[in-house]
């Protein structure tokens, strides 16, 4: 133990203050009974040297049961960082219910130290994908940047590979504001269309590139959503719609038996019947992204994680070579409170 014997004793008789007072109160009023009524003092001696020997030995018994007890907690309190050690026997149901409460302080501090390491095991998991990722556009830059052509495809092939760093950056900033999300939401009203546009605005460079037709549907729908996280989860759609469609198109639709269910359709190369209840789990890429070593699995479940967050569900249909629809309800529904 850390403290001196002296200490000890210290910390003893402040915590029996009260008993102290009170035998001393005790002696008091019997010496002032003897000395009023005038009786024979040495009864009197004798009777508070007994109590005082009892007192000693009841005391200095008492005084090994605390020190022995103040041990054990200072052991439990030292391997409270491992684990929690039998706590002594509690002689109330004080004395019970205050062990309770270290036990739920204990549990709670584990289960927040599991989370912290979880959370932390999570981050250094995505940055060493989302590292490993985004050293293929860095790697074809610097190509590009070394040949001596200057034509217009090769200036268009560099700005694609931006456009992808730019991408990855933007993807991993919104993995750190996922946890805060709710005080960065911003629930109004919009008209859907635009909404879109703007999304499909920003990879008309890759449908060019790549030769991908756009359908584009006219539809007049008002959702209640936040913009720039309903944006973030649509470009991740169509990006992932652009990733695996080699030829053909990509349509943007409301679907006929659901006014506000979004529907985005892919001619792609579809997804593997087994993998398609997983693809929304973090750090999934299924059976295409480990042929062509171009997903992380994170995309999809960020999309996944804040639709959940916006109360709008996603579906997914897909028929191996065929193509893909992920469908998004963006019809009002209770929003969870997180």
């Amino acid at each position: 133990m850390k403290d001196s014997l002296g200490a000890v004793i210290v910390a003893y008789l402040k915590a029996r203050i009260k008993v102290i007072l009170a035998f001393a109160l005790f002696v008091f009023i019997v010496v002032m009974v003897y000395y009023l009524y005038g009786l024979d003092p040495e009864p009197l001696i004798y009777s508070i040297q007994l109590i005082g020997t009892l007192a000693l030995i009841f005391g200095a018994a008492d005084f090994v049961a605390y020190y022995r007890k103040l041990r054990t907690l200072r052991e439990v309190r030292d391997a409270a960082l491992v684990e929690l050690k039998p706590l002594p026997k509690p002689k109330d149901g004080i004395e019970e219910e205050y062990q309770q409460v270290v036990k739920a302080l204990v549990d709670s501090r584990f289960e927040l130290a599991f989370r912290s390491a979880n959370s932390k095991k999570e981050l250094n998991d995505y940055y060493t994908l989302w590292a490993h990722q985004i050293k293929t556009p860095i790697s074809a830059m610097d190509l590009l940047l070394q040949s001596a052509e200057d034509s217009f495809n090769h200036r268009a092939e560099l700005r694609q590979e931006l456009f992808k760093i730019k991408e990855y950056v933007e993807m991993v900033l919104q993995y750190l504001r996922l946890e805060s999300m709710a005080a960065d939401m911003v629930l109004k009203e919009y008209e859907l269309l635009p909404l879109i546009q703007e999304s499909v605005k920003k990879y008309s460079m890759i449908f060019i590139n790549k030769r991908i037709s756009l359908d584009l549907k006219e539809m007049d729908s008002v959702v209640l959503t936040d913009q720039k996280w309903l944006a973030f989860c649509l470009e991740q759609v169509l990006s992932n719609a652009l990733k695996y469609t080699r030829q053909g198109k990509i349509s943007i639709y409301l679907a006929d038996d659901a006014e506000q269910t979004l529907v985005v359709a892919d001619t792609g190369v579809g997804i593997h019947p087994e993998d398609i209840d997983r693809i929304f789990d973090r750090g999934f890429t299924g059976y295409n992204g480990r042929m062509d070593q171009k997903s992380t699995g994170i995309g999809l479940y960020l999309v996944k994680s804040v639709l959940d967050k916006l109360a709008h569900p996603i579906a997914v249909e897909s028929q191996l070579g065929t193509g893909t629809k992920i469908k998004i309800d963006l019809s009002r529904k209770e929003m969870e409170l997180f």
